[in-house]
């Protein structure tokens, strides 16, 4: 017989301490700050306190939308006003990181949108800031959350293709510059081109789906032959159209030798003679079986096709694995959340460090393109 006493059902209950509400702001009210916003909301425990954009018809409907308390002009004006425990930054790359680095230095955690900054320079700084306020540092790269990479990534890890050697990844539009005479075709403003904006998602889902190998040595080449005559821009972008010239690329091509002697060819166009629907593309060959992802309408359609190429008894034994559709952004900030939450210990694996990698590779894809010849890392 137990000796234990049951328990009495008229005691009160034990009072358990409450969790606060994880306080929340967003600075940057289009499309990538409406993302935040609504995974935000949807998110227990997370209170949305406020709001930061120009725009400001834009910036009361979204107040009022998600019933947040205070919605300022600037970012500086958030950031002092305080009652923040984290920001998502999702304005113009030149912002990245002084608003990233600000929000740090006030013990913040940060989730930013991609690239990490400008260059590897600034994101290097971005990360120091990070370790320095021993706080999170993310960096929103949503697509390898799609449930179609999720899936290739299982039949890569699972062995299914052996030994990957060669692997081609592209994100291509036909007219797709983001506002012709926005800041995106300013390269003091973005960064650079296509290489930066959506290449840097074809280079982190390709990265990703090959295990993080590291990169040796680009060799890369850009090209600017449509923005610069005024052809090429997408009438679907919402970056207002100002006065700038059209000063990147708006096609690049890279050829990265990965460590263990494995090939990846990256290319990224906002604007190229090809196909009307945007593309994105993974194709991997490897030693016992390749695969190929084709999605066109890109990013949009939930789900592309997959096909797996593989060999059974000397027999084509080709497959196409289930997949389910993947959650974007709301994985992004709900794992932000979730590293938020966990802790020191969870915090220190959080620096950025992933995002500058990325940032460091496409310096070196710049240098290559502008100095015409490989460069090493």
């Amino acid at each position: 017989m137990s000796n234990e006493q049951s328990p009495d059902p008229q005691a009160p209950a034990e009072a358990k301490t409450p969790v606060p509400d994880l306080r929340v702001g967003v600075v940057g009210i289009g499309w990538a700050g409406q993302q935040h916003l609504k995974a935000y909301s949807a998110l227990d425990g997370v209170s949305i306190v406020s709001v930061a954009g120009m725009e400001q018809d834009l910036r009361d409907s979204l107040q009022a939308e998600y019933a947040i308390p205070n919605a300022l002009a600037g970012w500086e004006d958030m950031l002092e006003h305080g009652g923040l425990d984290a920001v998502s930054v999702a304005v113009p790359t030149f912002l990245h990181a002084p608003i990233a680095i600000a929000a740090l230095e006030r013990g913040l955690h940060v989730l930013s949108e991609k690239p990490i900054a400008r260059n590897a320079a600034e994101g290097q700084a971005m990360v120091d800031a990070a370790r320095k306020a021993g706080r999170v540092l993310d960096v929103a790269f949503n697509h390898r959350r799609r449930g179609d990479i999720r899936a290739l990534k299982d039949v890569i890890d699972g062995g299914g293709l052996g030994r990957p050697y060669y692997a081609k990844a592209s994100w291509l539009r036909r007219a797709g510059i983001p506002t012709l005479g926005s800041w995106f075709t300013n390269p003091e403003l973005a960064g650079g081109g296509p290489l930066a904006d959506i290449g840097v998602h074809v280079l982190d889902f390709a990265l990703y789906l090959l295990g993080e190998p590291k990169v040796v040595a680009v060799s890369a080449a850009t090209h600017a032959e449509l923005g610069p005559q005024g052809r090429g821009g997408g009438s679907r972008f919402s970056a207002h159209a100002t006065s700038h010239a059209f000063d990147v690329e708006d096609f690049a091509t890279a050829l990265l030798r990965l460590e263990g002697g494995a090939t990846l060819l990256v290319e990224a166009s906002w604007a190229a003679y090809r196909e009307t629907d945007d593309q994105l593309d993974f194709t991997v060959y490897g030693t016992d079986g390749g695969a190929e992802l084709r999605v066109h309408g890109a990013p949009f359609p939930p789900v592309g096709r997959l096909r797996v190429f593989a060999d059974k008894d000397g027999e084509s034994a080709d497959y196409l694995p289930p997949v389910l559709p993947g959650r974007a952004h709301d994985a992004v900030v709900e794992d932000f959340v979730t590293a938020v939450r966990g802790g020191a210990n969870v915090w220190a694996n959080h620096d950025g460090s992933l995002a500058l990698y990325r940032a460091q590779v496409i310096d070196a894809c710049y240098q290559s393109a502008r100095e015409q010849r490989e460069v090493r890392l």
